[in-house]
């Protein structure tokens, strides 16, 4: 079939996390750390991640973000203790009321309108806390999607394909003529492939090559190869 819906995550893909405040945190504990470094601790914990939440753990349970920030500090060689406690208590209460992942991703207005030039139907799933709607309002990006999913709201998230099916039936297509882009191989791509959809997983530092789905450095690299298929 042809591709008719390019459906997005939020997190990590059309929104960025803030590293600055993870930065911050760190530095007001006394750590000599650079947003760089920050940057690429969390590419390397993304990944470190993955195979718990193939156990079906929440992405959005306080245990896992905790898991995830812990990852994130030993990428940079930073013990986790009392000092790095503190700072994670610091970016916890930053992501409970601003959301870490607020940052655009400054590629997605222009691969959005290069998708809708071509007449797909672009779309949003996201396992969230109820914001993210709100979120891509205040910046600009909501006018790009057809529909918004948060899994806070619709009371289903992923890896469930129920979510998918959702997206499916708001895009008004079939699963073959959908593909999702992400960033998390055990959330992003098993979910979308449990309900028959195409998935991209977004691979910025060229880390997930264990996995067997096609890989994107970035949003416009996935644009070119979602692109690519209706040619």
């Amino acid at each position: 079939m042809a591709l008719k819906a390019v459906l997005f995550d939020a997190g990590n893909t059309v929104m960025l996390v803030n590293y600055a405040v993870v930065t911050g945190a760190l530095a007001a504990e006394g750590f000599d750390v650079e947003e760089d470094r920050v940057r690429n601790a969390e590419y390397q914990a993304r990944v470190r991640l993955d195979p718990i939440l193939a156990q079906r753990s929440s992405t959005e349970a306080p245990k896992i973000f905790q898991t995830y920030i812990q990852f994130v500090c030993e990428g940079l060689g930073v013990e986790w203790g009392a000092a790095t406690e503190r700072a994670f208590q610091q970016i916890a209460e930053y992501n409970r009321a601003h959301n870490l992942w607020n940052r655009p991703n400054p590629q997605a207005p222009a691969v959005l309108e290069r998708l809708q030039r071509r007449d797909l139907a672009v779309g949003m799933i996201s396992n969230s806390d109820g914001t993210v709607e709100r979120m891509l309002t205040k910046e600009g990006l909501a006018p790009y999607f057809r529909f918004i999913l948060d899994s806070h709201v619709v009371g289903v998230e992923k890896p469930d394909p129920r979510i998918f099916q959702m997206a499916l039936e708001r895009a008004g297509v079939e699963p073959a003529e959908a593909v999702y882009v992400g960033d998390l191989y055990s959330i992003d791509v098993v979910g979308s492939r449990a309900a028959g959809l195409d998935a991209i997983l977004l691979d910025p530092a060229g880390l997930w090559g264990h996995v067997d789905c096609p890989k994107a450095r970035d949003l416009s690299a996935a644009a070119t190869i979602i692109l690519q298929r209706l040619s």
